[in-house]
């Protein structure tokens, strides 16, 4: 089991760590997720580009009537967020020592906290959907399109991260510990956006 030939012949825990160990390349599905977080990256840039474009050509920030976002529970709400890479990191490290069991619970304590957070700020949203609607104007339309995005990638990524819990019951072989880095990448991301777009919601509060 020490040699393996063929990646795709990785079928078992120490087996997928020895081609994880040997590999001399970034395997595809790293390049893929590279090009998906590049569009991605795009898309928040020209929304955070768009409030604050429509923030400067307005005379009152946001628009009377209507209050400005509060601060802490946001704040502590996506530190949680940034929170569940450490445990996705690591679970990235137990697989590559052919820990699987180690990496399932680790990959389910970061799902807890993307779960958690994703509830919460959910409740956030409705709250201030009762004090203005997207229809509010353009300060109504942009915030609640930054948000809304944000928390429909984080949806995605729970959506991941429940499909790589399944595949890690029944195994760890080299696919799914590639995917694993994936989703982990993917993870990273979400909250490195969800830092910028919490800066930028709270913006009118600093």
């Amino acid at each position: 089991m020490s040699e393996v030939p063929r990646s795709m012949e990785a079928t078992t825990s120490p087996a997928a760590a020895a081609v994880e160990r040997q590999r001399r390349t970034l395997p595809r599905g790293i390049w893929a997720i590279a090009l998906v977080i590049a569009t991605e990256f795009t898309l928040f840039a020209s929304l955070i580009a768009t409030y604050f474009y429509l923030r400067f050509r307005a005379d009152e920030w946001p628009p009377s009537g209507i209050p400005k976002p509060s601060v802490t529970l946001p704040l502590v709400f996506t530190g949680m967020l940034v929170a569940s890479t450490i445990p996705m990191a690591a679970a990235v490290r137990a697989a590559r020592a052919a820990r699987r069991r180690l990496a399932w619970w680790l990959v389910a304590a970061a799902t807890a906290i993307q779960a958690t957070y994703l509830g919460l700020q959910i409740n956030l949203f409705a709250d201030d959907y009762h004090r203005f609607t997207p229809g509010s104007g353009a300060y109504g339309s942009i915030y609640f399109t930054l948000l809304g995005i944000h928390h429909a990638h984080v949806a995605v990524a729970l959506v991941l991260d429940a499909w790589l819990l399944g595949a890690l019951a029944f195994g760890l072989t080299n696919y799914r510990l590639i995917g694993l880095r994936v989703i982990a990448y993917y993870t990273y991301f979400v909250a490195a956006m969800g830092v910028a777009v919490v800066l930028t919601q709270i913006y009118p509060s600093l």
